[in-house]
């Protein structure tokens, strides 16, 4: 049996937002997609897809890679970035003001490992 591993940016970052937005229960309940762009061309700096916004407020903003998705968090951050190493996702802090965690999916299989620490900061 062959298996299909999703690598794609693009993809990846569908799938992301089909999970923050589709997904009913606390705290995604109160998560929106927003600032979406259907035409995103990745990059390999990165580039905006979407935001995320929690009860109108922003919280998240994330950025599509040719192979990959970054996502960029700036509450709660040891508490992703726990998570997110917990869960075998890739994370890592970024030292500028305010402190960031960026945490990067890598494949359609982490998606859900990836939701699970980005609610770490709601």
């Amino acid at each position: 049996m062959v298996e299909d591993r999703i690598t794609d940016g693009v993809r990846i970052a569908q799938l992301l937002s089909s999970e923050f937005d589709g997904r009913e229960d606390p705290p995604l309940d109160s998560v929106a997609v927003v600032n979406a762009d259907s035409d995103v061309e990745p990059s390999e700096e990165g580039t905006l897809a979407y935001e995320l916004e929690r009860r109108g407020e922003p919280a998240a903003k994330v950025f599509v890679h040719p192979d990959r998705v970054r996502i960029e968090l700036t509450d709660k951050i040891e508490a992703v970035e726990r998570k997110a190493a917990e869960s075998g996702i890739r994370v890592r802090p970024k030292a500028v003001r305010p402190p960031r965690v960026l945490v990067f999916v890598e494949s359609g299989a982490e998606v859900k490992r990836a939701v699970d620490a980005v609610i770490e900061s709601f």
